[in-house]
């Protein structure tokens, strides 16, 4: 990229990040007064007609290159963390969205990066889509065409997304990758059942049994959604949204001991303390982590082990500071219809991510053989 352009580019991201730090103080100040239930439509607009949906192309496709880049991926975190802040249920439908872009632009063609970009031009919502529902999802050629057949379960965002990434097995090989419509409501099956938290994301269960597809919908190779260091690199999106969600329980702590005034007890100065230090002990982990995602130096398996821990390290950090607000608040931490209720309730939902032991020892057992790779190397 020539100097003018990476001038202009990083420009444009600090309008980018000026324009939504704006959009975060006037929500932020805003009361939670909506059902919890209820998809947080008017602050996914306001996310769009921010810009921060096209800012995650690449910058040839006029985008900011959020999902790209290593400035693109600071502006990315803030995006998520202040998402995550106000909506964690909105702020998993964006890691979806996000994690849809990223893959496209990593295995699809030109030809399906464009596709992909017209689609989403009107607004709409990109969903992940990989948990296999009561019958897992199968791909069979079919003439010039191909067919799907089965349900995908835990699907975020069901009434709001009108594309999903998929995944569905062939009759030899491993998984491919489907870019498919979800716009058929009739095709709606039940979610799981009501779950404790993160009920504004309204999950359910799609299916896509009889569904015709081209080739021009499979992204990349079989195998591709496995493929290291991506498949556990995209992990670091997710726990910057659970800061953000950490970064509202604190406020909320705050704000309740200060109208209590009780912030002055040396008990809880101890507790507000040690949640600061969880806070930034969590920032610190996710900035690790970005860094890592994008790094043009790191082994994989040094990307892949630094978020496994990041993403760890977070959750770890987001459960001990739920047990922190819980005693310094009492019994008004469990008042159903609290913000502070709904949010420790959503945060503890959002931080049940699959394998958490199998991430732990595959990181341990990488930086038992490795140093750790110094930045920039």
């Amino acid at each position: 990229m020539l100097v003018a352009d990476q001038s202009t580019c990083l420009e444009r991201l600090a309008l980018f990040r000026a324009r939504l730090q704006r959009l975060f103080e006037e929500w932020k100040a805003k009361p939670l007064s909506v059902p919890e239930n209820q998809f947080p439509g008017e602050l996914l607009n306001a996310l769009r007609t921010t810009g921060a949906f096209d800012a995650l192309f690449a910058i040839e496709d006029n985008g900011l290159g959020l999902c790209q880049t290593p400035e693109g991926a600071q502006i990315l975190m803030m995006l998520l963390r202040k998402v995550g802040y106000l909506s964690l249920s909105l702020g998993r439908c964006l890691e979806g969205h996000v994690t849809v872009v990223r893959l496209v632009e990593l295995y699809g063609t030109r030809f399906q990066r464009h596709a992909l970009k017209l689609q989403l031009k009107n607004g709409s919502l990109a969903g992940i889509w990989v948990t296999d529902g009561s019958s897992p999802v199968t791909i069979r050629r079919k003439g010039p065409n191909y067919t799907l057949s089965g349900i995908k379960g835990f699907a975020s965002g069901i009434r709001q997304v009108g594309v999903a990434l998929i995944t569905a097995m062939p009759q030899h090989g491993e998984a491919l990758m489907v870019l498919a419509p979800t716009t058929d409501f009739e095709r709606h099956r039940p979610g799981p059942g009501t779950l404790t938290g993160m009920q504004a994301s309204g999950t359910g269960a799609y299916d896509f049994t009889g569904l015709q597809i081209s080739s021009d919908d499979i992204i990349g190779s079989s195998g591709d959604y496995l493929r290291q260091p991506e498949f556990s690199a995209g992990a670091w999106r997710g726990s910057a949204v659970a800061l953000g969600g950490m970064d509202h329980l604190i406020d909320l702590l705050r704000q309740e001991l200060l109208e209590r005034e009780r912030a002055g007890s040396p008990h809880q100065l101890t507790r507000i303390g040690e949640a600061l230090i969880l806070q930034k002990t969590a920032a610190m982990w996710v900035h690790e982590a970005a860094q890592a995602a994008y790094s043009a130096y790191m082994k994989p398996e040094d990307v892949t082990s630094i978020i496994n821990l990041a993403r760890l390290a977070v959750e770890q950090a987001a459960l001990d500071l739920i047990t922190l607000v819980q005693r310094s608040l009492g019994l008004a931490a469990f008042i159903k219809g609290k913000a502070v209720e709904q949010i420790m309730r959503d945060l503890a939902t959002y931080l049940r991510q699959p394998a958490p032991d199998e991430a732990l020892t595959e990181a341990a057992a990488w930086f038992v053989h490795h140093d750790w790779p110094e930045a920039g190397q």
